[in-house]
């Protein structure tokens, strides 16, 4: 695991969008695992400006996301995939159909959670996982006690994470309870993993993330065993570790 400390929050989501650009022009066709969240809203906001301002081309690249709420449809406003139009797609020169998320609304979740799976292998795996971090060290909705070979999967959200996310729901009450995710296991086969975390409030979960022991009450920790993960944090979040 390759850790590098950025000054700032801005430093940390310039140097994460400098990395997927690097990767992207490398290979157009590059399979690339996305995040949501406040901290990627950042990232993405670099990434639309490279593609207007340095021509950066998304045109060829397929996408896959961590996860979505169970029960919304993918035009709720609230689902990852309106998040995804408003920061990212609907900025870029992505093709609408090499967007992938997993579908809140299907009719069998667990047929939908094997099929996102297929889709997966279908295109080869991902080439590189963008990830954040929960408060409770969760990857994905991979929520504590979730098993390290994990694969895609429905997972009941905890307490902190209701908490964390509720304030754009406009409260608790009126959050989805459950969500799909992509597994442990699943982040674990891609080629490269890149964790961005900022904030004072992420120091302690990072630093257990970073240098505690691997344990599926954090999920994050399951990282330090892939053979090519590089996180970026800045000053703040990494203000515990050792």
């Amino acid at each position: 695991m390759e850790v590098i400390i950025q000054p700032n929050a801005d430093a940390a989501a310039l140097l994460v969008a400098r990395l997927i650009a690097k990767e992207l022009r490398a290979n157009p066709h590059l399979v690339l695992g996305l995040a949501t969240g406040r901290t990627m809203e950042s990232l993405y906001a670099r990434l639309v400006r490279m593609h207007r301002e340095e021509r950066l081309d998304f045109s060829l690249c397929r996408t896959f996301n961590l996860d979505e709420y169970v029960g919304l449809s993918p035009d709720d406003p609230h689902s990852y995939r309106q998040y995804m139009h408003r920061h990212l797609f609907g900025q870029v020169n992505l093709d609408p159909r090499n967007t992938h998320l997993p579908h809140g609304q299907a009719p069998d979740l667990d047929a939908e959670c094997s099929h996102y799976e297929q889709l997966i292998e279908k295109f080869g795996g991902i080439d590189l996982q963008l990830l954040g971090i929960g408060r409770a060290g969760h990857i994905g909705f991979n929520e504590p006690l979730s098993a390290l070979r994990s694969r895609t999967r429905v997972k009941a959200l905890t307490p902190v994470t209701l908490a964390q996310n509720a304030p754009m729901f406009g409260g608790v009450e009126q959050m989805p309870r459950r969500a799909i995710t992509m597994g442990v296991g699943t982040i674990l086969e891609s080629h490269r993993c890149l964790l961005l975390a900022t904030g004072e409030e992420k120091a302690a979960i990072m630093a257990k993330a970073v240098e505690g022991p691997i344990t599926g009450m954090i999920s994050a920790t399951a990282l330090q065993l892939h053979p090519r993960c590089t996180v970026v944090v800045d000053e703040a979040a990494a203000s515990q570790m050792q």
